[in-house]
């Protein structure tokens, strides 16, 4: 067995390890670092690891658990078991953070969540209290999905109605291609719809010049390209939108009962979720305070990647 020339520290190592779940499956998690175990929740649509140059000058310090929901990430071969998928999330998180817990034998962490992870959050905080969770970063998320009568700061905010039109559109002519095994096997006009819906979704998440060249790049597809495209999360993601559309998420009820200190962080420029109505939700928030960046839309780490590492940090020393 050859000797490799060098390797690195233990805790620049990534790892894989894997949580049971209440139903017996085995969640992905990936782990770095040594100290303080901390959890960051990541958004729809992304792999866990995307926290990675954000936390790696945090490693010597703290140890980072990064859970793969279900369908995402190294867990995209996992299915749900459970048409709400917020709330089935929330089931694996309890479990993550329970054993976790175990293992360092302490009794909460520090989460810090973002997007789809913040909203599982919100779930989390519903069905399990905050006994577990030390403080928490909420990463441009509210509670609400559905604007009502007297909330009009959900998805989309004013646009709402508009764009749950247009994901209501690609749910339904995705569903009679439910059980097609591969994204190469649906019609091409169809998969040119799904890509072009899911580019319009990144592009509202960015606010940034810079942010929207990248997300315009990353998403570009010519046709002999798409032809060849082996999709292998649009399934998920087109149940997932079909539970957003359809579940009338709203956690608002758990929301005097979150007293531990809470960190709202916010894009001023968020095209997801109304700025001002995420402020009212830290009025509510008997422990809380906002921080707004300005110049920053809804995927804050994509837009402002060294003010989000910095106010990470200092949530972590708080």
């Amino acid at each position: 067995m050859k000797t490799p020339l060098f390797s690195f520290p233990s805790r620049y190592q990534l790892q894989t390890i894997k949580f049971a779940a209440t139903d017996g499956t085995l969640l992905p998690v990936s782990v770095i670092g040594r100290g303080k175990p901390v959890l960051m929740l990541h958004a729809y649509g992304m792999d866990a690891r995307e926290f990675l140059p954000f936390i790696l000058p945090l490693i010597g310090k703290y140890q980072f658990y990064l859970p793969h929901f279900r369908g995402f990430g190294e867990a995209k071969d996992i299915t749900l078991s459970q048409f709400d998928f917020v709330r089935q999330y929330a089931d694996d998180i309890d479990k993550v953070i329970e054993q976790v817990c175990l293992i360092h034998r302490i009794e909460s962490l520090p989460v810090a969540a973002i997007s789809m992870g913040a909203l599982v959050m919100w779930a989390y905080f519903e069905r399990f209290g905050i006994s577990r969770v030390s403080r928490y970063l909420n990463i441009d998320q509210s509670p609400v999905i559905h604007n009502q009568s007297d909330w009009q700061g959900g998805l989309f905010g004013a646009r709402q109605e508009e764009v749950f039109g247009i994901l209501q559109d690609i749910v339904d002519m995705t569903l009679p291609y439910a059980q097609v095994e591969r994204f190469t096997h649906l019609p091409f006009t169809l998969k040119r719809r799904v890509t072009d819906v899911e580019r319009l979704f990144s592009l509202l998440s960015v606010s940034h010049p810079r942010s929207k060249v990248l997300v315009q790049i990353l998403t570009y597809q010519n046709d002999h390209k798409l032809a060849f495209y082996n999709h292998t999360t649009w399934q998920h993601k087109m149940r997932c939108l079909q539970a957003y559309l359809e579940l009338p998420y709203d956690f608002r009820g758990a929301i005097e009962h979150v007293t531990i200190p809470v960190v709202s962080l916010i894009g001023g420029r968020s095209a997801l979720y109304d700025p001002k109505w995420q402020q009212k939700i830290t009025q509510m928030l008997p422990n809380a305070r906002d921080v707004i960046l300005l110049n920053s839309g809804h995927a804050v780490p994509l837009d402002v990647p060294i003010q989000f590492y910095r106010i990470l940090k200092e949530f972590l020393q708080d």
